[in-house]
């Protein structure tokens, strides 16, 4: 066996209590907050992930101290003057900081170029780029296909209104929003035919703004404004474990008919992966949602069910992997944003679950599981952490099920499959 692959060792019912990490969405989201605001702030229980550690290298380079001391980060803010960096802001492969630091650097005393490895080269950014010229940022796409490069002139941005496509990613609109407050004119952003994919995830993004003392809110179901010069204040800011992670948690229980407590998660939590909680009850599944902790107890026999996904596309994955020991066949509809993700998703999907056994196929925005008897397989991750995740999973009740380049999960969580072997 190569140091590459890791062969997933088969057990019965698992029955765990587990801390995940903090969410690498609200790590990323606080981190650039509190680069921009005035004064110290102090996260707690943040991710220390591929993908957060590298926009916080990008954020020293635009001029904030931050200090990454175990489950407290320190970040003294800039007060929203942010400098030209003397070097390209490598995102590795994180098509979030890709697009938030594309608005944030707009900002900058000087120009800068964001870019990363040949994936982020093919993940678009030309509507949240037409967005931002229309509120006065000059930008120039550098890559192919409207993807990066991209290089910022800096100077600022004017503000005003302008519309903005929101159909393929949510994080266009995240990335607007974080850095309005430092715009010269309040920020009015019209959905483009009211289309919002992921919308939790602008909730999420107003959320931290207005704990950090933005002023961000909707105007209607279309309509966005923030508020110029209602600039951030730093402060001390708990984040909460990561919904996300824990899915594939509560999916191992969802699997092998047992039952997982996630410790520190909210059973309130307006992260949008939380939802799958509510797709599992569907399922057959049994949960219970506490202040500070929420347990899943699986069930013998899951039902399969059809359902929109459009709010919470990347637990589509963690799903994807417990339909397929269903009694009867699942749907999974308007995800097409799966197919710019860090792989096309939809189809890794088709291909790994036909290659256990599971009969899958796809349209543009759909996933159709119909199970059938699994078997072992290789299994090819795609270089995406999701992808890995989902289908360890699958290995703890199927012999023979391997997974190559294991190590992609650092991107969210290096330690995953340590934790999952513990079940």
């Amino acid at each position: 066996m190569s140091e590459s692959s890791l062969p997933i060792r088969p057990r019965g019912p698992v029955d765990a209590r587990v801390r995940c990490p903090g969410s690498k969405s609200i790590t990323n989201r606080a981190l650039l907050i509190a680069a921009l605001a005035q004064g110290e702030s102090k996260l707690r229980g943040p991710l220390a992930s591929d993908d957060t550690l590298y926009m916080s290298k990008a954020l020293r380079s635009l001029g904030a101290k931050i200090t990454e001391n175990g489950d407290v980060w320190t970040v003294s803010g800039t007060g929203g003057i942010l400098r030209e960096p003397g070097e390209t802001l490598d995102v590795h492969a994180s098509g979030t900081a890709a697009r938030f630091l594309t608005a944030l650097a707009s900002l900058a005393s000087g120009p800068a170029v964001i870019d990363g490895i040949e994936r982020i080269r093919q993940r678009p950014v030309l509507d949240l780029v037409e967005t931002l010229r229309a509120l006065g940022a000059e930008i120039e796409i550098q890559g192919k296909n409207g993807c990066p490069p991209i290089r910022t002139a800096g100077g600022g941005w004017f503000g005003g209104e302008a519309s903005i496509d929101a159909s393929k990613s949510s994080q266009y609109v995240s990335a607007v929003l974080l850095a309005a407050p430092y715009a010269k004119h309040d920020v009015k952003l019209v959905l483009r035919e009211g289309k919002l994919v992921s919308r939790p995830y602008v909730d999420l993004t107003l959320d931290c703004m207005r704990a950090f003392g933005g002023d961000a809110r909707w105007v209607d179901e279309e309509t966005l404004n923030v508020a110029s010069g209602r600039h951030y204040l730093g402060r001390d800011y708990a984040i909460e474990p990561d919904a996300s992670t824990a899915a594939y948690f509560f999916a191992a229980a969802a699997i092998t008919g047992g039952q997982v407590t996630v410790e520190g998660l909210p059973g309130d939590s307006i992260q949008a992966d939380a939802r799958l909680l509510g797709l599992f009850e569907q399922m057959g599944c049994q949960v219970e949602r506490r202040a500070d902790s929420v347990s899943l107890r699986g069930t013998e026999h899951l039902r399969g069910i059809d359902v929109d996904m459009n709010d919470l596309p990347d637990a589509v994955l963690a799903f994807s992997a417990v339909a397929a020991f269903a009694q009867g066949p699942s749907a999974v509809r308007n995800v097409a944003n799966l197919r710019i993700k860090e792989c096309d998703r939809l189809a890794a999907l088709e291909t790994e679950l036909n290659r256990i056994g599971a009969r899958a196929s796809t349209t543009e925005d759909s996933l159709f599981i119909n199970p059938a008897e699994l078997h072992g397989a290789e299994i090819e991750t795609y270089d995406d952490h999701r992808v890995a995740m989902a289908f360890g999973l699958v290995g703890l009740r199927v012999p023979g099920i391997v997974i190559k380049d294991p190590g992609c999960v650092s991107k969210s969580w290096p330690e995953y499959f340590d934790e999952l072997d513990k079940l």
